[in-house]
């Protein structure tokens, strides 16, 4: 089994990733490690900065995964900064800023970074949906009670299993772990 190590301090996200990766020989190790997180409106700039830092750090092969909500009618926010919009303003907020608009289409995008000592590569994983116009469930955390992936009537909080099937993360980790696997 290849390990790869998670530079995160968010377990959650190792579990998941770890969920996938059994079904492709990858076993994840989660390390934390504080890693300058540069300013971006990218998923994809942020997690492959991130990797590169960390790899030249621990000189082992890691991923750093950075996701974000990226609302059309609000030109795209809060993007790579979802993690300090949600700390200041919650949903809540985003509902407010949305009250009135049709348009509410939105996508969540997960950007995993891997980096060893040949080579950095990002992986993308994106799930089109909308923004609710109230919260919809208690599972998950962040976004999941107000955003409603394409072709379901549940939010990823009313549907956590669903969310799991079809997360951003989960094609980000899938990508990784084919390219894994072709090496």
């Amino acid at each position: 089994m290849k390990e790869i190590l998670f530079v995160t301090s968010n377990s959650h996200k190792v579990t998941e990733a770890n969920m996938i990766g059994q079904l492709f020989g990858v076993s994840f190790s989660q390390v934390n490690l504080m890693y300058p997180e540069i300013r971006s409106d990218s998923v994809r700039e942020v997690a492959q900065e991130g990797a590169k830092y960390a790899f030249e750090k621990l000189q082992r092969p890691i991923i750093v995964e950075d996701s974000g909500l990226y609302i059309e009618s609000l030109n795209g926010f809060p993007g790579a900064y979802s993690g300090l919009v949600f700390k200041k303003i919650g949903f809540e907020g985003i509902l407010k800023l949305m009250d009135g608009l049709d348009d509410r289409k939105a996508q969540f995008v997960s950007a995993v970074g891997y980096c060893d000592r040949d080579i950095i590569e990002v992986f993308e994983g994106v799930v089109d949906g909308h923004i609710t116009l109230e919260p919809r469930g208690k599972s998950g955390f962040a976004y999941d009670p107000v955003f409603e992936p394409s072709g379901s009537k549940k939010t990823f909080a009313e549907d956590h299993k669903h969310k799991i099937e079809v997360s951003h993360r989960r094609k980000s980790i899938e990508l990784l772990c084919h390219y894994l696997k072709s090496r």
